[in-house]
């Protein structure tokens, strides 16, 4: 399988084929920005972010370890932001009982809105192709009910509300389906 440095590609029924890679901030910055300053995209927290704002936090993310960002497309068209970290090195971690194999996710799913099923279970079986990862994590904030109801058609089970550094956020989480 693909670890997190390489290209995923998979073909989703009805859906087309979802690939995946790696952000690359300086050839990505202007799509990026575009997305995470709309209106629809506040509760990722960067509507008011410069350019050069985007370009720094994706630069930054891209020197880390802990955590990875994603851009997914479909059909050769970009669709959406995944991240990936490790709960533990993130504000998160502070907030629930980690456990060995936990992978947190944000993802932000790119205009037009429209999105089938097909799309969150390829990120996911991406996520979940390193079979040390046991569990996802993800913490929509708490008044992002859209998102919270597509993760949990997805398989998620709800977690306490917690407080994060600039939201209140429910915890939600998918165990890695049993082989």
């Amino acid at each position: 399988m693909s670890n997190d440095r390489h290209h995923h590609h998979s073909e989703v029924d009805g859906f087309g084929t979802v690939t995946i890679r790696p952000v690359r901030p300086d050839e990505d910055v202007d799509l990026l920005h575009g997305w995470v300053t709309q209106d629809r995209a506040r509760f990722w927290g960067m509507r008011e972010a410069s350019r050069e704002r985007v370009h720094e936090i994706y630069a930054y993310l891209d020197s880390l370890v802990t955590h990875h960002a994603y851009l997914v497309h479909r059909d050769g068209v970009p669709a959406a932001l995944a991240q990936t970290y490790q709960p533990e090195a993130d504000p998160v971690g502070d907030c629930y009982e980690v456990r060995p194999g936990d992978v947190g996710v944000h993802l932000l799913i790119g205009p037009p809105t429209t999105v089938e099923r097909g799309f969150t279970g390829a990120i996911l079986d991406f996520v979940l192709a390193d079979p040390g990862r046991r569990r996802v994590v993800i913490e929509p904030d708490a008044r992002n009910e859209r998102a919270i109801n597509r993760f949990l058609r997805t398989g998620f089970r709800p977690g306490p509300l917690i407080d994060l550094p600039e939201k209140r956020a429910r915890l939600l989480f998918l165990d890695r389906p049993a082989d």
